[in-house]
């Protein structure tokens, strides 16, 4: 039996082991089921696509009420746009802290309710309330729903050998905007007020809302996005490793043509983390067909969003594999996120 991990997201192997083969009753009109390394299960409902994903309620009060419940909102809606769908509807539990005041509670609803109204995205449903017991940042969950027809979402089994790789934004997105809110000014005093305030506007980069939605307005399938997938927990390499292997095929990826936003490397180099292992909401990884790699990459940079193209997917006989300084190795999932302990290691160091 395999090991739980220390902290953050279960293995391929225990999800393989504990939670696929159990998945309650079977269900024709499931289209997308549960599938570790895919954001998003999809249904055919009343003959149109409809998506559903689901997370924690994730508040960072020390982020401030604003910028933590945007946060919050665009984790939620940047899974769900992995599907190509557009989100729709919104249901959400929150389990407050009894400490949570009506203030905050009303500063939080407030940029939910104007985010959603951005996006589109419709609250239906919901529970609110205060219980003991409850801690900030868990604070609730909720489910994203994305409603489409059954030829437009995207998932690893429509990518082929060839599909190119996009990246969006670059490595350590999440960890960098997650460090910056934090440490402002241990930070500043490293690097100056120049490189932190390059670090503190990467924190309204960590969703990929736009990203997608722009990326799969070229085309889906056979004429453009075969597949998305956020850089979540383990980053980069991770992600990589799991649009990957849930298309069941190899990869090769030249680390040099990733873009890499200004604070990231200097940022994760202050506090010791790999940038390109590490969680990275905010950085979306495309497939996409070859004839259509340059056009997604064009709409993209109209957006004022940085990608580039990185390598492809491979037959699954090659491997997946990093090329690194000109040697090509192997690319392995991270398995454990490097942030979360470095994180928690740097608050009890700065703020003690």
């Amino acid at each position: 039996m395999a090991d739980m991990p220390e902290i953050g997201k279960i293995s391929p192997e225990i999800f393989n082991e504990l939670i696929y083969p159990r998945l309650g009753a079977k269900n024709k009109s499931i289209l997308v089921g549960p599938q570790h390394g895919v954001d998003v299960g999809i249904a055919e409902i009343g003959g149109k696509a409809v998506s559903f994903t689901t997370d924690p309620v994730f508040i960072v009060p020390e982020y401030g009420w604003e910028r933590a419940a945007w946060f919050a909102i665009h984790i939620l809606a940047s899974d769900s746009v992995t599907s190509g769908l557009k989100p729709q509807y919104l249901c959400i539990d929150l389990n407050l802290p009894m400490e949570m005041t009506k203030g905050q509670l009303e500063i939080t609803w407030d940029i939910i309710h104007r985010e959603c109204a951005k996006m589109g995205i419709a609250v239906i449903t919901g529970h609110t309330a205060r219980y003991e017991g409850c801690h900030y940042p868990m604070v609730g969950g909720a489910t994203v729903i994305g409603v489409g027809e059954l030829d437009e979402y995207v998932n690893p089994r429509f990518c082929k050998a060839g599909d190119k790789i996009i990246i969006t934004k670059g490595p350590a997105i999440e960890a960098t905007g997650i460090f910056a809110a934090m440490l402002p000014k241990v930070i500043e005093k490293e690097y100056g007020a120049a490189l932190n305030k390059k670090a503190q506007e990467i924190f309204y980069k960590m969703t990929v809302v736009e990203d997608a939605l722009t990326a799969v307005s070229v085309g889906v399938r056979d004429k453009g996005v075969t597949a998305m997938h956020d850089a979540t927990e383990c980053g980069i390499w991770g992600g990589l490793y799991e649009i990957a292997q849930a298309s069941g095929l190899g990869v090769r990826i030249e680390k040099n043509k990733i873009v890499v936003e200004k604070g990231v490397e200097e940022v994760c180099k202050l506090f010791g983390i790999d940038p390109y292992a590490s969680i990275s909401e905010g950085t979306l990884l495309i497939a996409c067909r070859e004839n259509k790699a340059e056009a997604v990459v064009k709409a993209l940079t109209k957006k004022n969003i940085k990608a580039s193209v990185v390598g492809e997917l491979t037959k699954p006989a090659l491997g997946m594999n990093l090329v690194e300084k000109g040697r090509e190795k192997k690319l392995e999932h991270p398995i454990v996120d490097p942030f979360w302990r470095a994180f928690y290691g740097a608050l009890e160091k700065y703020k003690s």
